[in-house]
């Protein structure tokens, strides 16, 4: 399996080092939404999306208020459809998708490959589609899943995983690519494990947010940081003990697996330009 790094969508608040630890206070900071796509025997997977072609053409879809805020470049060659492309590959070679949740800035490119199959946790369904869960309707959209994508949904049954509970293969056919329950940001939210040239790539989305977090001891998180991580969860006990698993993961096996959030510029400029396996 090769493994690129992409990123789909940078976003600049105002903060500086308030966000992202560094830079001057009054200006704009870099966010970005690190994605994964992964080569396998049955073709592309993507695991996250970014924003979409769609959420560029009309950015008022992402609610006047996130823009203001998150300041998104909005800049179509960031996209997963055009970087796939310019990887050499057809979009329509993209024949999975696993989310880590469904949140704007997650699952904003869904639309741009509407034949792949979408692998998404039932209780993340629940909320963000069905609305049977209740949550801040500001974080889902509904326009991300308006084409009737093809769901793959599943609970939380599963095996043991250094210590994980319910992780499955995403398919029976590629053991290589795992998804990991880690609730508490959203209710549904999972990270998602590639095994690829002897190593574990562990994509844990939005259970933490800056890389600080899962060292031992935790370093100290930017301030506008560590207050949006907390106005975003749904549940805080279960992403603070998440956290905590993973930081234990990381002391334990950290020079097997490789543990990155989805917004964290220094985690991808650590792997900006690789492709693994």
């Amino acid at each position: 399996m090769h493994i690129h790094h992409l990123n789909t969508a940078t976003m600049c608040p105002l903060g500086g080092r308030l966000v992202s630890g560094e830079g001057r206070l009054f200006a704009r900071a870099r966010l970005v939404c690190h994605v994964l796509l992964v080569e396998t025997d049955d073709g592309l997977v993507l695991i996250d999306t970014g924003l979409g072609l769609g959420d560029i053409a009309d950015p008022n879809r992402l609610g006047p208020k996130w823009v203001r805020q998150v300041h998104p470049r909005l800049d179509p060659a960031e996209t997963a459809f055009e970087q796939v492309r310019a990887l050499g590959f057809s979009p329509g070679d993209v024949r999975h998708i696993i989310p880590t949740h469904l949140d704007i800035d997650h699952a904003g490119g869904l639309p741009d490959f509407p034949k792949a199959r979408i692998h998404v946790h039932i209780r993340e369904h629940e909320a963000a589609v069905r609305r049977t869960v209740e949550v801040k309707r500001a974080r889902y959209i509904d326009d991300h899943w308006a084409h009737g994508p093809d769901w793959k949904l599943f609970g939380n049954g599963g095996e043991d995983w250094f210590g994980f509970k319910g992780v499955r293969p995403f398919s029976n056919r590629e053991t290589d690519i795992v998804i990991v329950p880690l609730p508490g940001h959203t209710p549904g939210h999972c990270g998602v494990a590639v095994r690829g040239d002897g190593k574990w790539l562990f994509h844990a989305g939005d259970a933490f947010f800056h890389h600080g977090q899962i060292e031992t001891p935790p370093a100290p998180m930017p301030f506008a940081l560590r207050i949006f991580q907390r106005k975003a969860d749904t549940d805080r006990a279960a992403r603070i003990a998440n956290q905590e698993r993973l930081r234990a993961l990381n002391e334990a096996h950290g020079d097997d697996i490789a543990i990155f959030n989805a917004h964290d510029p220094a985690s991808f400029d650590g792997f900006c330009g690789h492709a693994h396996g």
